[in-house]
């Protein structure tokens, strides 16, 4: 068996990062990875390190001989497609299927938090792909079940920064985000890794904290205040919408505060320093780190 170790999604933020911890942080000679994509010329800067590139589209079958090929290990990133109810599980389970033939011995799914029955309007996409992977032939999983990005706050905050106001419809429920970079090292630490058998794991921050505590912070070290405001959730949806978004995905970005208020992501685990050996960064690091993010103009 090749000890090649595969990257889905590897032009992305996530499998950037993956690919970052691999090679730099857990010295993974680059001749054991190959990083896949559905344009692989934007791994250019890779290829010239010696990683190994290939051409992988989930809606493609036909490409999952060549990118699958001699691979031991693989990490499935899942996929950002929103545009079409269902899409994201069809491409999940294809890929399943996929590296099943290829008889790839392990793989390492990011999921989300308690995704069954969740009122996250994405949680049934991970749970799809989380009974697929166990129905499959593949001998050896590991899943995920990654907690939100802090990183999420960059899209959501600067209106509420601009305006103040900061919008919600979580009835004050807190959520242990976590940094998408402790993240992706510990998807490169289960890859790279020698583990077998079928694993879940549930990786949080180090705190569970409300929308209150965030903006609280937030407005501390940028020198302004934020206020968050509870409203209910059709009034979050239509104020997405106004802010530009298609309604089918407001509707699911509103979704996120349907899931923390009903507790889905508050959760504190252990699972990160379990696989990482080291603590997740705290939100008041990651702030430090980001403030200039966030300062207003």
């Amino acid at each position: 068996m090749s000890n090649l170790i595969l990257v889905t999604g590897a032009s992305g933020h996530f499998g950037q990062l993956v690919l970052q911890h691999l090679t730099e942080t857990l010295s993974v000679p680059a001749s054991r990875i190959v990083a896949a994509s559905r344009n692989p010329a934007k791994l250019a800067n890779w290829a010239a390190k010696g990683v190994a590139t290939r051409v992988l589209d989930f809606e493609q079958p036909e490409t999952f001989a060549s990118a699958f090929a001699d691979i031991e290990r693989a990490l499935l990133v899942s996929t950002d497609a929103l545009d079409r109810p269902g899409r994201r599980l069809e491409q999940h389970t294809n890929a399943i299927r996929g590296l099943e033939a290829a008889g790839v011995a392990h793989v390492v799914y990011t999921s989300a938090p308690n995704p069954e029955g969740a009122p996250l309007l994405l949680a049934p996409d991970h749970e799809g792909t989380e009974q697929a992977l166990a129905a499959s032939g593949v001998a050896s999983w590991t899943v995920l079940r990654n907690h939100w990005y802090f990183e999420n706050l960059f899209l959501f905050l600067p209106p509420a920064i601009a305006s103040g106001k900061w919008y919600a419809a979580d009835g004050g429920k807190g959520s242990a985000d976590i940094a998408r970079s402790d993240l992706a090292l510990a998807a490169a630490t289960v890859l790279a890794g020698t583990e077998t058998g079928k694993k879940t794991y549930t990786l949080s921050g180090p705190n569970s904290l409300t929308k209150a505590e965030i903006a609280a912070a937030v407005g501390a070290a940028i020198g302004k205040p934020i206020e968050v405001v509870q409203i209910p959730l059709e009034a979050l949806v239509q104020g997405i919408v106004q802010a530009g978004l298609p309604e089918p995905v407001a509707r699911i970005f509103a979704s996120f505060d349907t899931n923390t208020e009903a507790g889905r992501v508050a959760e504190v685990t252990d699972d990160f320093q379990r696989i990482t050996g080291r603590q997740p960064q705290s939100f008041e690091d990651w702030l430090q780190a980001n403030t200039a993010a966030f300062s207003a103009p």
